[in-house]
């Protein structure tokens, strides 16, 4: 039986003005199953490379017209993670140094031994393919419009809540949505419903911090006309609204204590009473309720209900921060920026390695709400300058826009810096700890205690 011919790795695209030298690289990773695109010229180079270009770029750097060096900066302005692996015979420190510092993936010296060029060149194209199907993930989610779309993300926490979502959507039982501010509760409501029976029905939702104290009957229960002074007409309150589908209780812990004992008995007996009315109204609805805060110590300490508790936390979710979803960040933030430039009109250039490692190491206390803001204005202010993330964070967070009511200790930050760090460097190294303990001046103890500390897995790294 014939054996499939397995698919070429790659391409790598070669570029080398010594034909023999050009050649040689080319049937060398021919032979090891890559696909090989020779070019004479930088120049001739340029049209293959694009965002959607899938392979890596290996190149000498002494060449006429355009040497290797021009031929990496141009690669930084399509794509910054493009990895482009240099080659020369006249290399020194100072050159490789800036080479990397320019955003080379690798510097090789000549003669090199080939199978260190190779060890070189699979990762770089590991690097990529990962790169690529990110990309790929993100656009597939966009357009499916589906539960994917709305809670994007590939770690562990958002897989999970995305399949306890799937798994009590269809039920009728009280979820209560836990998570920070800016975390996306009310989104995570919204796909409860979505996902549900009821979804071809109505979602209210109901703000329990913006409704004062003495309008909160009339807004959720309605009223009838001459109810009280201005109350000229009929009014449908929300839970009337919200008949057949979904209530939707955000900011649950705002609820003043001398109200909770109403929404405790329109729940219990489901149905209410207009204002200025005595006539009960049969509801069926479902309740969804968010917090940012413990309501279990709340009503420990009396300032909840505990009744009313028990009756909305049927089934808990709990939404991750941000700053625990590791590659999320990265991922959300492609394709923010992806959805501002469609909406300004203006196509930004990839966040640059650096930008990338703060955005993994900083703990974003107003969560995907603050993303949000941060790649918003990294694609306006692109429009004018190159920009950095960082600064764009340290600005706004001097104009006090972090949205945010936790108080992240150094230490907290100390972490979250340590563990993308560690990350970010097995991911470059394959995995592979001997270059991890020397790219982070670490001993092997130190290095095995720290990954366990944080949780990383040498195994998730490796191909």
């Amino acid at each position: 039986m014939t054996q499939p011919i397995p698919p070429l790795k790659g391409p790598v695209l070669l570029v080398d003005d010594q034909a023999d030298m050009r050649a040689s690289i080319a049937q060398f990773f021919g032979l090891a199953g890559y696909e090989v695109i020779e070019c004479a010229r930088a120049t001739e180079a340029l049209p293959h490379i694009t965002k959607n270009f899938g392979g890596i770029i290996l190149s000498d750097i002494k060449m006429p017209d355009m040497d290797g060096h021009a031929l990496l900066a141009h690669c930084q302005t399509v794509d910054t993670e493009l990895p482009v692996i240099l080659i020369t015979g006249h290399g020194d420190v100072p050159m490789a140094v800036a080479a990397m510092q320019a955003g080379a993936y690798d510097f090789i010296e000549k003669p090199f031994d080939p199978d260190m060029l190779v060890d070189v060149v699979a990762r770089a194209c590991e690097k990529r393919e990962l790169v690529m199907e990110n990309r790929r993930l993100r656009h597939s989610l966009e357009e499916a419009g589906q539960l994917g779309s709305r809670l994007v993300g590939t770690s562990p926490a958002m897989l999970q809540l995305r399949e306890d979502i799937l798994t009590f959507a269809q039920t009728d039982a009280s979820v209560l949505v836990v998570g920070e501010t800016g975390t996306g509760k009310e989104l995570v409501a919204r796909a409860l419903h979505d996902q549900s029976l009821r979804k071809n029905s109505e979602f209210a939702a109901i703000n329990c911090a913006a409704i004062p104290e003495t309008m909160f009957e009339s807004e959720v229960f309605g009223h009838e006309a001459g109810a009280f002074t201005g109350a000229s007409s009929q009014h449908k309150g929300w839970f009337e609204r919200a008949d057949q589908g979904t209530l939707f209780l955000d900011e649950l812990s705002a609820l003043p204590l001398a109200l909770q004992p109403k929404l405790l008995r329109a729940l219990q007996e489901r149905e209410i009473s207009r204002l200025g009315s005595a006539k009960p109204i049969s509801v069926n609805i479902r309740i969804i309720s968010a917090t940012n805060l413990d309501l279990e110590k709340a009503a420990s300490e009396g300032d909840f209900r505990a009744d009313l508790l028990y009756r909305l936390n049927s089934i808990e979710l709990h939404i991750p921060p941000l700053r625990e979803r590791g590659e999320d960040i990265l991922i959300l933030f492609d394709l923010f920026t992806h959805r501002f430039g469609q909406r300004y009109n203006h196509s930004c250039p990839s966040p640059s390695a650096a930008d990338r490692a703060f955005m993994l190491s900083y703990p974003w206390p107003g969560n995907v709400r603050q993303l949000v803001n941060i790649a918003e204005r990294y694609v306006l202010q692109s429009l004018r300058k190159p920009v950095v993330v960082e600064e764009l964070v340290n600005r706004a967070n001097a104009a006090g826009l972090t949205a945010s009511d936790n108080s992240i200790s150094l230490k907290e930050r100390m972490d979250a810096f340590e563990a993308a760090l560690i990350r970010q460097t097995l991911n470059e190294t394959g995995g592979n700890i001997a270059q991890a303990m020397t790219r982070l001046d670490l001993p092997r103890r130190t290095l095995n205690e720290k990954m366990a500390k944080h949780g990383i897995e040498r195994s998730d790294f490796v191909s």
